[in-house]
């Protein structure tokens, strides 16, 4: 009898464990990738890039293909994370949270002579007095830890403000230290350390994997936020070699560096998901894949935007770095960017038990979507002071659809190395609407609009074809940014054209230029004419070609938008300038024929002087049509639209 109700009470026991065990919340892994583009990963269609942990990933779960962040720059996406808000609303709107002075209240920038446009001023901490994803998660019980990178302000604005029990390796700057490879350069009063030639992610992604084992009986919330692949551009030398042997010159992904970065990525991946495996964890944690901004589709090691280390240039890597880091194709630009490149992320959801193995999802979801939709994938209540801007995104994951109208982004500066303007975008169904303050001669806002279902690399702005549309969508923005209370760019007053960058002294001679249909572009051997929104290059000479004065350094790179009939050869060609210019040196490309548009880039090496630059055009028995021109340098990047 004592035998038969000792068993009795053991069974209670084990039913009793096994209730609470069914009872627990799932874990949260959010792992946040820093400039990593829409086709870095081989599930979204990268054929350079190795990353077979994140492709498995994948197919465990949900891939959005229009996930988009909040703003093309780190920082306020990572804020939009964390509460909800947009940045025009927080006014975190720049990478400008590692800089030491503490800006808390949204301003414009007293800008100065050589500005055109006075830009925001951004915020350079992320207040203490918003509600969180981890200060919620934690009252609700979990155990939270932050690993890798925060750029969003240091103590009293660190991770352990916000909610986190743990921060690895509390550490404020926008890159790591000094390099990914060790040694590496964190204060001493940190305790960071490694031995030579360790790398950054490999330590990280172990100490996600101790806090993984340590509450692995516990629920836990752990932001697993890599500092990969932002600068400085470095990697494990063998990884690099790998890739040189991988690069194919006809492939725009082809930056050995970066590729070795992308893989040493994606190790670190597939060592904290052997971990939730050994673990016991993996059918009771759901994973998020996410990335900040675009992936750097622009200049060399030279040309960060955020500006903040000093050594971007790996003397080992340095030829390798004249290659763009990567390409965002077919998407139109990249990080730092209004366009397409510059927002839209690859995202990936796995929810075990509730998303379906290896499906894509074509919901347009935004960052400021997250802390919604993990309360609500959890079973943890929006607390009543949060009042956040986005919204659940369940539906979608479990396979729907979302009562969505449209989302936003502001972008209130302006980021030379990627040619962008202060703008914001509205996106509804397929239609983008970008507005460029001040971007009109007149000091009017330019408008842009595309339709992204058949236009997706936005090579057609449709503006004077849809004005109702137009102004429907434009009032939207009007709308967003007063809710917002967003800061709006603005003509600067003290604006002085001779003293812009680029400037020779001569606002007439400038001004005329503007008004030219070449923008600029000295005609030789050939007329250049606009015609249904693009110049029209015909041949008068053997040799036509469009000059400019560049007056700049590589590395770089020119980007063409043509297009003509029968094809042909042209060629990139330029001069040191000066009195001893030397001999030119040129890049041939070639021009297929046919009418879609093409997009060909040349790199310019990084020890050369672009005193003049030349393109040679096919034009000399056809007509040769242009869209864009762009020479993309660290010192003086330039774009010509012609419209």
């Amino acid at each position: 009898m004592k035998y038969v109700s000792f068993l009795f009470l053991l069974l209670l026991l084990v039913a009793g464990v096994s209730a609470r065990a069914a009872d627990r919340p799932p874990n949260v892994v959010f792992i946040l990738a820093d400039d990593f583009g829409w086709r870095d990963l081989g599930c979204y269609g990268s054929t350079y890039y190795q990353t077979p942990n994140l492709d498995k990933l994948a197919s465990r779960g949900v891939r959005f293909t229009q996930a988009y962040a909040a703003n093309p720059l780190c920082s306020p996406t990572r804020s939009s994370i964390l509460t909800g808000l947009w940045p025009a609303r927080t006014g975190i709107t720049a990478p400008a949270c590692h800089l030491p002075q503490v800006i808390l209240e949204k301003q414009l920038s007293k800008g100065n002579p050589r500005q055109r446009v006075l830009v925001a001023e951004s915020l350079t901490r992320l207040k203490t007095d918003y509600v969180t994803l981890p200060k919620v998660l934690h009252d609700a019980g979990y155990h939270t830890g932050h690993f890798g990178k925060w750029h969003l302000g240091a103590e009293p604005y660190s991770p352990l403000q916000q909610g986190y029990e743990v921060d690895w390796p509390h550490w404020p700057g926008p890159g790591p230290a000094g390099s990914y490879v060790a040694p590496w350069k964190f204060p001493a009063s940190l305790g960071v350390s490694g031995e030579p030639g360790e790398h950054i992610e490999d330590t990280l992604s172990q100490h996600v994997v101790d806090f993984i084992h340590q509450n692995k009986d516990h629920p836990f919330f752990a932001s697993y936020w890599q500092f990969s692949v932002h600068a400085p551009y470095d990697a494990k030398d063998e990884l690099v070699a790998k890739y040189r042997k991988l690069a194919d010159p006809k492939n725009p992904q082809r930056n050995p560096v970066y590729a070795a970065m992308v893989e040493s990525l994606d190790d670190g991946v597939g060592r904290v998901m052997a971990e939730l495996e050994r673990d016991g964890l993996l059918d009771k944690t759901i994973i998020v894949f996410f990335s900040d901004n675009g992936g750097v589709s622009w200049g060399g090691v030279d040309s960060d935007t955020e500006g903040a280390h000093t050594e971007h240039k790996s003397a080992r890597f340095q030829a390798d770095m004249h290659w763009p880091p990567t390409s965002n194709l077919p998407l139109r630009n990249g990080k730092a960017s209004l366009y397409e490149g510059g927002t839209r992320e690859p995202c990936m959801v796995i929810w075990p038990g509730v998303t379906k193995a290896g499906t894509t999802n074509d919901t347009i979801i935004q960052s400021i979507d997250w802390l919604p939709t993990i309360l609500d994938m959890v079973g943890v209540p929006l607390p009543a002071a949060a009042k956040p801007d986005g919204i659940s995104i369940v539906p979608a994951i479990k396979g729907g659809t979302l009562p969505r109208d449209a989302i936003f982004c502001h972008f209130p500066h302006d980021t030379p190395a990627s040619g962008q303007h202060p703008g914001t975008y509205v996106r509804r169904g397929d239609w983008k609407l970008i507005r460029l303050f001040a971007g009109n001669a007149d000091a009017s806002d330019k408008l842009e609009l595309y339709n992204l279902k058949d236009d997706l690399g936005e090579t057609r702005n449709i503006a004077a074809d849809k004005p109702e549309l137009v102004r429907e969508l434009n009032e939207l923005i009007s709308g967003f940014l007063k809710g917002t209370d967003a800061v709006i760019p603005k003509l600067n007053p003290a604006y002085d054209p001779t003293k812009a960058p680029g400037a020779k002294g001569d606002a007439t001679k400038a001004a005329n230029a503007s008004k030219s249909p070449t923008l600029g572009w000295t005609q030789r051997q050939c007329v250049a004419t606009m015609k249904d929104g693009a110049l029209v290059v015909t041949g008068k000479g053997t040799t036509p070609f469009l000059g400019m004065s560049a007056g700049t350094k590589g590395p770089g790179e020119v980007t063409l938008r043509a297009r003509c009939a029968a094809g042909g050869d042209g060629k990139v060609e330029w001069l040191a300038g000066g009195k001893t210019p030397g001999e030119p040196q040129s890049v041939p490309f070639k021009l297929a024929a046919g009418t879609d548009w093409q997009d060909i880039s040349v790199q310019i090496p990084g020890d050369v002087t672009v005193g003049i630059l030349r393109i040679y055009l096919p034009a000399q028995s056809q007509e040769v049509q242009v869209k864009s021109i762009e020479l993309k340098t660290a010192e003086k990047p330039r774009r010509w639209d012609f419209k």
